[in-house]
C-alpha cells in the first residue's frame, strides 16, 4: 500500500486536494500536514450533538469498515479506535445541516478529536478534545498518509442510523403489537380476523362483549399494518448489511492499487430510512385511533374518556391530545429527507444522499411513536382496570408490568411525566412483558 502511495500517479486526498481541488497536486512539504488539515477545515458544523448512541455507533460502523480492509489505514489506527470505544471517548458531532456529499462534516467533527482538535462529550458537558485525551492518559494521533481521507470518507453515520433505528423500531413493533392485542382484549372485539396473526395468540381467552358485530377498522387492520412496518424495517436491515460489504473510500485500495468508488453515496440507505419514517407515520395514525377508541363508550362500553366520574373528571382525553400532537409531529416528518441535491465544491459535488439527515428523522419519529405507544398502553391500562370482565392469559403479565409502573387514574392527574417515564421504558427496560423486548439484529 505505502509503494503505490509514494509513485508519481494521483491518489486523491493523499497528493491531491479534495472535492474542486481534486486536480491540484501537493508537494512532498504540503503532504506532510494534509491529513490533519482534511479533519480541521471541514468541521463546519454545530449543535445539536448526536446521541451517544448513535456516535458511538458511528465510531463501530467506522471500525467496521477499516477492518474491511481496503482503507488503506495503519492498525495503529485501528488500535486507536478500538481504545477510544472501550474508554468511552464520545466526540461532538454535529446532528443537523449536513449538506455535504457524504458524511465530510460530521466525520470531520468526529475524528478530529483523535488528533486532539474539537469538541468532547463528557457525563453531558463539552470539553476540548485535547482535555479528554489527556485525562486517559493518551497523545494525540499522529495520522499517516491517507487516514485523514478515510476518516472522513464513506456513509458511517448513515449505518450507524440503520443500526440504532433498527433495533428500536424492532422493539418499537412488538409494543405496537401488544397495543393492538390489548385494545382487542379490552373493546371484547371479535377476534376472528386476527387469525394467523401474532396479535391471535396474544389475544387467546379473551372474552368476546355481546352485541360487538364489528370492531373499528384501526382495531381490525392493526397486524396488517404492523407486517407492512415490519418489511420495511427488514429492507432496511438487508440495505445495511449490503453497505457493510461494500468499499466506502474514494480512493479504495482494492488488488493492490487505489480506485475510485461511490460508497459515500448511501441513497439506498437514505431511501430505506424515508420508507421506514412513512411506514411508521400509518402506524401511529393506526394507533391514535385505537386509543380514541377506548375512550369511546360506544365502542368500549365502559365509562365516557376511561373517567372513574365522568364529568366533574376529564378521564384520559387529555392523553388522546398528547398522542395526536406527537402524531402531527411525525407526519411533518414523513416528507422524504433524500431529495433536493444542491451544486456544493464549485459543482464538483453536484448530488448528496442526505442519508444521515432521513436517519436523524427516522430516530426522532420513533421518539414521538413511543410517546404514543405509552398513551395508549396506558389507556389500555385504565381500561383493563374499569372492565369486569377477566383479562386473555397471556396479556397477564403485560397488564402486571404496566400496574407496577401506572396507578390508574381514580382521580384526573398530571399524565405528562409518566407518559414520559413509559415511553423510555418500553424502550430501554430489560424487564418487559414476554413478546415485547425487541428481537436483536
Amino acid at each position: 500500500m505505502l509503494a503505490a502511495l509514494n509513485g508519481d500517479r494521483p491518489v486523491y486526498g493523499v497528493n491531491t486536494g479534495m472535492g474542486r481541488l481534486a486536480g491540484t497536486r501537493l508537494t512532498a512539504e504540503q503532504q506532510a500536514g494534509h491529513q490533519r488539515n482534511l479533519l480541521v477545515g471541514r468541521a463546519v458544523g454545530g449543535r445539536p450533538w448526536l446521541s451517544p448512541e448513535v456516535t458511538r455507533a458511528l465510531l463501530r460502523m467506522r471500525l467496521r469498515g477499516f477492518l474491511r480492509g481496503d482503507a488503506a489505514v495503519s492498525p495503529e489506527l485501528v488500535v486507536f479506535l478500538v481504545d477510544r470505544l472501550n474508554d468511552r471517548f464520545l466526540p461532538a458531532v454535529p446532528r443537523d445541516s449536513l449538506g455535504s456529499a457524504g458524511e465530510i462534516v460530521p466525520l470531520a467533527h468526529a475524528f478530529q478529536t483523535f488528533v486532539g482538535l474539537g469538541t468532547v462529550l463528557e457525563n453531558g458537558a463539552e470539553i476540548p478534545a485535547a482535555e479528554a485525551l489527556r485525562r486517559r492518559g493518551v497523545k494525540p494521533f499522529v495520522l499517516g498518509p491517507k487516514e485523514g481521507a478515510s476518516l472522513i470518507q464513506g456513509s458511517p453515520l448513515a449505518e450507524a442510523y440503520a443500526w440504532v433505528c433498527g433495533k428500536r423500531l424492532r422493539r418499537l413493533l412488538e409494543w405496537q403489537t401488544v397495543c393492538a392485542a390489548i385494545t382487542v382484549d379490552v373493546l371484547g372485539a371479535p377476534q376472528a380476523i386476527y387469525r394467523g396473526t401474532r396479535i391471535e395468540k396474544l389475544i387467546e381467552g379473551a372474552v368476546p362483549r355481546n352485541g360487538v358485530v364489528q370492531a373499528p377498522i384501526s382495531v381490525r387492520v392493526g397486524p396488517k399494518v404492523l407486517e407492512y412496518v415490519g418489511r420495511t424495517v427488514e429492507e432496511l436491515r438487508q440495505t445495511l448489511r449490503e453497505s457493510w460489504e461494500t468499499p466506502a473510500d474514494s480512493p479504495a485500495f482494492v488488488n493492490g492499487e487505489f480506485v475510485p468508488t461511490t460508497g459515500y453515496h448511501a441513497v439506498a440507505l437514505g431511501l430505506r430510512m424515508d420508507a421506514s419514517k412513512a411506514a411508521l407515520v400509518h402506524a401511529a395514525e393506526v394507533s391514535v385511533q385505537r386509543l380514541h377508541r377506548l375512550l369511546d363508550p360506544q365502542f368500549s362500553g365502559l365509562p365516557s374518556q376511561l373517567a372513574v366520574d365522568p364529568g366533574p373528571q376529564a378521564g384520559l382525553t387529555p392523553l388522546h391530545k398528547r398522542a395526536a400532537g406527537e402524531l402531527h409531529a411525525m407526519r411533518r416528518l414523513a416528507a422524504p429527507a433524500t431529495l433536493g441535491s444542491l451544486d456544493t465544491s464549485a459543482g464538483q459535488e453536484d448530488v448528496q444522499a442526505f442519508a444521515s439527515q432521513a436517519g436523524a428523522e427516522l430516530e426522532t419519529a420513533i421518539g414521538h411513536f413511543f410517546a404514543i405507544t405509552a398513551c395508549e398502553l396506558i389507556a389500555g391500562r385504565q381500561a383493563r382496570y374499569l372492565r369486569e370482565t377477566p383479562s386473555a392469559p397471556k396479556l397477564a403479565d403485560t397488564y402486571d408490568w404496566l400496574a407496577a409502573r401506572i396507578e390508574p387514574v381514580v382521580v384526573d392527574r398530571s399524565l405528562g411525566p409518566e407518559i414520559d417515564q413509559l415511553a423510555e421504558a418500553c424502550l430501554t427496560s430489560p424487564d418487559g412483558p414476554a413478546g415485547a423486548p425487541a428481537r436483536e439484529a
